[in-house]
Formats: structure tokens, sequence, C-alpha cells
């Protein structure tokens, strides 16, 4: 029987494309130096789409602080040494870069089983999978996206064995929990780019002989994949809604409110699952600020930097004022120091991440026994 006083912690994060992830990235520094607690260490780590990216980098051991540090220009030096791979400009760009697939393009509905099955049953589909279906498969190719999960995971899985990605199976709409039990087994950076491959964007990734493509087809949060997990408390950081929607001036921006309260719906019904089991849920959404600094095209960098320093600051505003801050710096255990915050000295002085994410999961194992 576990004797730990901690409770088991869930982490989702949500879809939202390139300045979705900015603003999780931002997020989740501002957390983890507001709380002291390493969202790392979370006993479950669920991401979809961008959450799935960023939840990869969480789960190798890559902390906030140095995810927002290297997304913001910042150079670390020698870095190879210390962590593997050297940080490169790819990696800083958040995911786009954006590159052909290298096959002739297909002509007609990406997905005819998808499709057809839609059009037969369209209740049993999200409204964005029965679209999915019909369009073209994209033609932009998620190699950029699974060699930056390579840098921090050349092989295999991740050394944090909750680490879950969510996509969608590309014929029958299906989720599927990649890094679960009941999953196919992959590697982290294909389970990523499947995570992440918007229909009619990106080319589909295929695993085991199925098309996988992006799990926001059927949620962009997918928080009730964590329900009958064990989690006692669940933090879930979802760009795709806000509270806080000012009124539309565009035909764009009424598309994206559409879209985010829809979203938003969603979250709602999931995290009720959630609470009707007794799991605690704590909500972290971008504020009309944060809206306004991420426009209504995610895929573009170009306010990469001012969407991530704008969601740092929104988080720490509430979780101040709102006294969760607090709650959670009582309850959450304290991270490992560089795991939480920027190690003092030299980048070449600093500790390992891969390893300090193995052991902070052996620590873990025996925390729980």
């Amino acid at each position: 029987m576990s004797s730990r006083a901690q409770p088991a912690v869930g982490l989702v994060l949500g879809a939202g494309g390139v300045l979705g992830g900015a603003w999780l990235v931002g997020a989740l520094d501002a957390l983890a130096e507001e709380t002291g607690w390493d969202p790392g260490s979370a006993d479950h780590i669920v991401g979809t789409s961008a959450g799935s990216m960023v939840g990869a980098l969480l789960a190798c051991g890559i902390p906030p602080w140095f995810m927002a540090a290297h997304s913001l220009g910042e150079e670390f030096g020698p870095l190879r040494a210390v962590q593997g791979a050297d940080p490169t400009d790819e990696d800083r760009s958040g995911g786009s870069v954006y590159r052909l697939h290298r096959r002739t393009p297909a002509i007609g509905p990406g997905s005819w089983k998808l499709a057809l099955g839609s059009l037969a049953r369209p209740y049993r589909y999200a409204p964005a999978a029965v679209l999915a279906g019909w369009i073209p498969k994209g033609l932009v190719s998620t190699e950029p996206l699974k060699a930056t999960v390579r840098r921090a995971c050349p092989e295999g899985w991740a050394p944090h064995p909750g680490c879950w990605a969510v996509a969608c199976d590309y014929e029958s709409g299906k989720r599927v929990a990649f890094g679960r039990d009941d999953a196919p087994a992959v590697s982290l950076p294909d389970a990523v780019a499947a995570s992440c491959a918007i229909p009619g964007f990106y080319h589909p990734v295929t695993v085991d002989g199925r098309e996988y493509v992006d799990g926001g087809l059927r949620s962009t949060s997918n928080l009730d994949v964590l329900a009958g997990s064990g989690c006692e408390l669940v933090i879930c950081l979802n760009p795709m809604s806000s509270l806080h929607v000012a009124r539309p001036r565009t035909l764009g921006e009424r598309a994206a409110m559409a879209m985010r309260s829809a979203a938003g719906r969603r979250l709602g019904s999931e995290a009720r699952r959630l609470r009707e089991q007794g799991i605690e849920v704590v909500l972290l959404q971008p504020t009309v600020h944060d809206l306004d600094a991420m426009g209504t095209n995610l895929m573009s960098s170009r306010r990469r930097r001012e969407v991530l320093q704008r969601g740092r600051q929104s988080v720490v505003e509430h979780l101040r004022e709102s006294g969760v801050g607090d709650d959670l710096r009582e309850r959450l255990p304290a991270g490992l120091p560089a795991l939480v915050r920027r190690p003092e000295g030299p980048p070449s002085r600093w500790p390992s991440f891969r390893a300090l994410a193995e052991r902070r999961h052996a620590l873990h194992r025996r925390a729980a026994v």
C-alpha cells in the first residue's frame, strides 16, 4: 500500500498549434516557479498535438525554464556534453519549420473510410473528424517534429512511463493514447508526430500499418483520458479554450471564437466527468490578453515570444490572485531544483536533464511503494 502523502497527479496539456505550444511553455514555467513543483514529475502526462510535444520534452527531463529561455533566443554555449544533442534553431521554432512530404500528393479524401463512415453515421463523430475524412491528406512533413523530439529522446520512449501522446486513427476516428498499455507500440518521436498531424496540413503518420492524425480531432484537451487512472488531482492547461473572450471584430475572430467555445464546452464536460469520480481538477486557460497576443493564426511563429511571455505573466497573476498557487505549493512535492529553476553557473556545469529525469522517477517509484 502506498504511504506517500502527496496526491497522485495528472498533467494534461492541450492542443493549440505553434502559438498554443508557446503559451503552454510560458504557463508551465509560471506553474513551476510559483509552486516549486516540477510538472514533469506528474504521475501521468497527457498531451494532445502541441501539448504532446511539450509533454514529451517534460517527460524526458527538459524543464519549462529551459524551454522558455531557449524559445526566447538564449544561447547556452557548449551544452552537448551535458544534455546530449545541441539545441538548434529548429527547436527554437516551436514546430514552425515546414517541409513538403516526399511523396506524390494523393487526390481525393484523405481517408475514404472515415469520410464514408461519418457520412453514414455523423452523430458518432466530432465535427472536426467529419471534415478531416473528406479533405485531402496534408502535404507538410512531420519529420521536423520528430527531429525535435529525437534530440531529447533518441530512441524508444521517455524515461517517464506515464507519458501519453493522444492521436486519432485516420480510418475510424477513434482516440488512441500512445504510451498507454492498450495502444500500439511506437517510438516517442513518432507518437508526438502523429498527435500533431493536423489533417489537411501535415501528412498522416503510419504506425504498425495504420495512419494516425491529430488527437485534437476528438478533443483539444482529452482530459477524460485520465478517468479511472487513479489520479486524485489533475492540472489541465488548455490553450484552445478561455473564460475570457472579447467581442469578435473580424470573420477570422468569429471562427476562432466558435472553435474556442466548442473547445471550452468539451473541456467542461470532461472536467465534470472527472469530478464525478472524486478527482479534483484545476484548469488553466488563456486570458483575453493572451488571446489578443495569439491572434487567429495559431501556426504562425511571428508572435511566439510575445505569447510565451504573456502566458507566463497571466498564469503567475492567476495563481497568486486566486490562491490556487498557494494551495498547490502546500500539496505538491518540491521538484528537483534544476528541473524547477535555472541552476547557478555556466551550462557546462549543469547536471544532465535526462539523468535527473531518470532519478526523478526512481525516487517517485520508491515513494509510491
